[in-house]
């Protein structure tokens, strides 16, 4: 502190004394004991500015800029005549402070003061977004009052946020919290007001305001507003006495509680009230009749204002918040739903492929193609054009929403095709056939932070598994991933024909859409839950990931220098799957032997040091690879048996129950049906194969692999009982028949909704 000019000797009678306090990171910060010197410093009341009184002051404004200082002390200049009560003894002397130390009574008042000059506001707004996305139904009372308390914070830029919420604040009355569709769909209407963009215009204090009002049988709204620009919004339902009040009076209210809402625009200055009641623009020269009238001239004395004329065809804002239609709510809640029949429409009519479908519609040899409200259908499902972001976005809808529940691939294509269809919609990825051809990408977040780095983006080439592992630093943006990307892989291999991703908010970021449209790269986007778009390069993910975790986990602080060194070993070590090691792969060659260095071989220290540490981590990371191979390998290895079968035995048929397939395991799954039979084997098929007597009515391909088989023992039935709907995997493809119940759950950080599903072909016990 003394060579950057922050403190100086001191000669000064003032002292106080210091002391060093650990901080959870293991540093030590330096702190001066002022309570002495607080005692006797004359407080400074300043009043902290508000949010909304900053935002008033920015009209006029160019240029915005978000600002967050990394340190609050040392950044303001002491007085000169306060400097020597800051003096502080030390072991090694006396010294006083020249700039602001924190500690001292007046330092708080004294950064509250500062933004009062120049605002300074920051905000994580897609944070906030996204926790209002995430944010669950309420179950209570308390959680209502929470969700209530936050949106009402911003109700001045939701028009008709009164009547919208009406249905949620009915629930607060007591014994009355019984949440149905009205309160449902409020609550989804308002988080995505919550969410949306809501602009509104700076209040300029050197031009008259203008109140437009206006009230209906249920409600009653108002705007301010500035040269037909608005400023804040204001609506308020009306309780049930309140609704049987005069339309006067109802027109009135809303002046009264419009005019105490924005008293700080309007006092001191001359104001338009506009209204379509034509009797209140007489109301100063009418006689005051009712106690009503009485409170509401005491109310409005003191303000200069003048009240116009208007009729309700002409006040189309006020009307709109006292008037609440369903329209606008309905066209909330299914807004991407329309958005995408409106986007296939458009996309249909320059797509060559589905136009070329569309002049064969009618014919004879293709009855299966028609058109319907200009969409093309096959077999009754829609043809999606060969757009990648619309069909992406269908993906979306369908796995990633609410509505799909993050369902599995299977399911999430057969839930796909129930209503779409293109070609080669459910066709696997072909081998790639030249290396850094086509590759993967994937984050491995949550690490330790090593010299500011806490992310590994692993991009892995699908043919010969060679990787590499970038480190970064969050928050990263689609430009800094792209900018790393470029730097670590193209300008050795150059631009990929084909990046294999999943939906992280980086990867179907614009900027990094257009960046590789333009270089020739084409995208693709696996689901999120099921990111099995290449199996095989799943599989080699997940053994990536999990020794670079084991990495990670020996040198918590240090793993970002050792990781080229990672990358290294993972690449020069065999792999089962290309046979041989991802180097010899990729070069043609084996890499070159690394010698093992013995103690004491150098005569310089540091190189001895340095060696002896490469050596230790080499066998480090071959351990620790090793141990990741091995998991997988035992992984696979417990599910497969060496069972072989007669023709004749009975056996039992496993399958895999609808319900065991989807993301969140049921409680008491281990009770659930998993083998049906028995059933007498007719055939083998192959090596691991055989051919069952199936019951005539089953529509399933009769051989299975010898997995899904298990030995009977005892009297077989006399008749088998039927098999349930199958797919020829074995999997039981049963459709939902009714929702029973839902609930909201908890998984990780995210609230999730959950439903209970009676499914056709079960009885109702078999509810999952």
């Amino acid at each position: 502190m003394l060579n950057t000019g922050l403190i100086r000797p001191s000669t000064k009678p003032f002292s106080s004394p210091v002391l060093l306090v650990k901080k959870k990171d293991g540093t030590w910060r330096f702190c001066t004991d002022y309570r002495a010197l607080n005692t006797a410093i004359v407080k400074d009341r300043f009043p902290i500015p508000t949010v909304d009184d900053m935002l008033d002051e920015l009209h006029g404004a160019a240029f915005f800029t978000k600002l967050d200082l990394k340190a609050g002390y040392h950044q303001i200049r002491v007085s000169t005549p306060d400097i020597p009560k800051t003096a502080f003894r030390t072991h090694n002397g006396h010294y006083e402070y020249l700039s602001d130390m924190g500690a001292a009574l007046g330092a708080c008042p004294t950064y509250i003061s500062r933004p009062s000059a120049t605002p300074i506001l920051r905000q994580d707004e897609q944070m906030c977004i996204r926790q209002t996305r995430a944010r669950p139904r309420p179950s209570n009372i308390t959680e209502l009052r929470g969700f209530l308390g936050l949106t009402g914070y911003y109700r001045k830029f939701v028009q008709g946020y009164g009547l919208i919420a009406r249905p949620l604040t009915n629930l607060l009355k007591k014994e009355k919290f019984q949440w149905n569709d009205k309160a449902e769909a409020a609550f989804l209407a308002l988080k995505q007001a919550m969410t949306s963009t809501l602009t509104l215009a700076m209040p300029n204090f050197t031009e008259p305001f203008t109140i437009e009002t206006d009230a209906s049988g249920n409600g009653i709204g108002a705007v301010l507003t500035q040269q037909n620009r608005p400023i804040a919004y204001m609506s308020q339902a009306l309780g049930i006495t309140k609704q049987t009040w005069s339309i006067y009076a109802k027109e009135m209210l809303a002046i009264v509680e419009a005019i105490r809402l924005w008293r700080p625009y309007l006092l001191g200055r001359k104001f338009y009230i506009k209204t379509d009641q034509r009797s209140l623009k007489f109301f100063l020269d009418q006689r005051v009749a009712t106690p009503e009238q009485q409170k509401w001239v005491a109310k409005l004395l003191g303000y200069d204002y003048e009240i116009i004329f208007r009729p309700g065809r002409e006040n189309f804002a006020a009307d709109a918040l006292s008037r609440r239609q369903e329209s606008p709510l309905l066209a909330a809640l299914h807004f991407s739903e329309v958005d995408i029949w409106k986007q296939i429409r458009e996309a249909s009519k320059s797509d060559s492929y589905v136009q070329l479908l569309g002049k064969k519609a009618g014919d004879p040899p293709h009855a299966n193609l028609t058109w319907r409200d200009g969409l093309l259908l096959y077999k009754g499902k829609v043809v999606v054009p060969a757009d990648h972001s619309l069909r992406a976005k269908l993906l979306y809808e369908v796995h990633d929403s609410k509505v799909g529940g993050h369902s599995g691939i299977l399911r999430t294509y057969r839930r796909l095709q129930q209503q779409f269809y293109w070609p080669k919609m459910h066709k696997p990825l072909p081998i790639p056939t030249q290396v850094w051809e086509d590759i993967t990408l994937d984050f491995i977040e949550g690490l330790p932070t090593s010299h500011g780095k806490d992310t590994i983006l692993v991009v892995v080439d699908r043919l010969r598994k060679f990787a590499h592992f970038i480190p970064l630093t969050h928050p990263f943006t689609a430009k800094v991933v792209a900018e790393n990307f470029i730097e670590g892989v193209v300008k050795l291999h150059g631009m990929p024909r084909s990046i294999i991703s999943d939906r992280d908010p980086i990867f179907i970021s614009k900027l990094w859409q257009e960046f590789f449209k333009f270089s020739g790269s084409k995208l693709m986007l696996s689901s999120a839950y099921h990111p099995q778009t290449d199996g095989q390069t799943e599989v080699v993910n997940h053994c990536v990931e999990q020794y670079l975790r084991c990495f990670v986990h020996q040198w918590p602080r240090k793993w970002s220098t050792y990781l080229a060194w990672a990358e290294y070993w993972y690449n020069t070590t065999y792999h089962a799957s290309t046979k041989m090691t991802p180097y010899q792969a990729l070069y043609g060659r084996l890499p070159p032997l690394i010698p093992a260095y013995h103690q004491g071989l150098s005569p310089v220290h540091e190189v001895d040091q340095m060696l002896l540490h490469r050596d230790k981590l080499l066998h480090q990371l071959k351990t620790n690879l090793e141990i990741s191979m091995n998991r997988m390998k035992q992984q696979a290895n417990s599910k497969r048996r060496d069972i072989q079968f007669a023709v004749g035995d009975q056996v039992l048929l496993k399958l895999h129950p609808y319900r065991q397939q989807t993301v969140f395991k049921r409680a008491h799954q281990k009770l659930s049906s998993r083998y049906y039979g028995p059933y007498p084997i007719l055939e083998k098929i192959g090596a691991v194969a055989y051919r069952l007597q199936l019951p005539p009515t089953t529509r399933i391909h009769p051989v299975f692999h010898v997995f899904l088989l298990k030995p009977y023992n005892g009297t077989p039935a006399v008749t088998p009982l039927d098999l349930p709907p199958l797919a020829d995997n074995g999997v039981i493809t049963l459709e939902p028949q009714q929702i029973l119940d839902t609930r909201w759950i908890k998984r990780g950080d995210t609230f999730m909704e959950e439903s209970l599903v009676h499914w056709k072909h079960l009885p109702h016990e078999e509810a999952t």
